[in-house]
C-alpha cells in the first residue's frame, strides 16, 4: 500500500508571492511617478532644457532590484511614447522621441542596462574579495550612475547632431557640455539618497 504523502505550505510562504507582486507593482509606479514629475521640472537653456530626470533615473538605477528598475524606465518611456504627457515641459508621443532631444529618453534605458550590469559585476567582486565598506559602496553607486549619464549623453548628443543636422561639436555643446558639472552634482545626490532608503527600507 502506497504511503500517501501531505504537504503543508506555510501561509508566510503563501502570501509571498501576491506581497512581492504588490511591492513591485508599486515600486516602479512610484519611480515612474518620480521621472515624470522630476520632467516637469523645467530650466529653459538651449534646445535641451535643465530638468530633474538624470537624478530621477539614477536614483531607480540604484534603489531597485535590476528587473524593478528596467520595468521602471522602460514604462516611463513608454507613457510617453502612447501620448501621456511625462516627458519634459508636459509632453509626450513618439514624435517626442524621435525628435532631436529624443536621444536622451533612449539613452536612460541603455544607459540603465549598463550601470545595472556594473553593479551586478561590482557586487560579485566584493563578494568574491569580501572587502566591503560604506565608502566603497558609494563610490561604486556614483561610477555606476556616471556611466548612465555617459551613455545618455552620447545617445543624446548623437541623436541631436543626426536630427538637427550640425557637426558633432556644436551637439556637443548643446547637449553636454553645459550639464556636466550640475549632472555630477545630481548623480552624487541620487546615490546617497538612494542608500538611505535601500538602508530604510528592507529588501522583503
Amino acid at each position: 500500500m502506497k504511503e500517501e504523502v501531505k504537504t503543508t505550505l506555510n501561509p508566510a510562504e503563501v502570501k509571498a508571492k501576491p506581497v512581492s507582486k504588490t511591492r513591485f507593482v508599486v515600486f516602479v509606479g512610484l519611480c515612474i511617478a518620480i521621472m515624470a514629475v522630476s520632467a516637469w521640472v523645467v530650466i529653459p537653456f538651449g534646445p535641451i532644457p535643465f530638468t530633474l530626470q538624470i537624478f530621477a533615473v539614477a536614483f531607480a538605477i540604484l534603489v531597485l532590484p535590476p528587473k524593478q528598475c528596467m520595468a521602471a524606465v522602460g514604462g516611463y518611456l513608454l507613457l510617453g511614447a502612447i501620448g501621456v504627457p511625462v516627458f519634459s515641459g508636459m509632453r509626450g508621443g513618439i514624435g517626442v522621441l524621435a525628435g532631436p532631444t529624443g536621444g536622451y529618453l533612449w539613452g536612460y534605458l541603455i544607459g540603465a542596462a549598463v550601470a545595472l550590469l556594473f553593479l551586478w559585476a561590482a557586487k560579485k567582486l566584493l563578494e568574491d574579495t569580501s572587502k566591503k565598506s560604506h565608502v566603497k559602496g558609494i563610490l561604486i553607486d556614483i561610477i555606476a550612475a556616471l556611466l548612465y549619464v555617459a551613455v545618455a549623453y552620447v545617445c543624446g548628443w548623437a541623436q541631436y547632431m543626426v536630427v538637427s543636422g550640425v557637426s558633432a561639436e556644436a551637439a556637443f555643446l548643446a547637449t553636454v557640455a553645459p550639464f556636466v558639472v550640475v549632472d555630477i552634482v545630481k548623480v552624487v545626490a541620487a546615490a546617497f539618497c538612494a542608500r538611505g532608503v535601500r538602508l530604510a527600507v528592507p529588501e522583503r
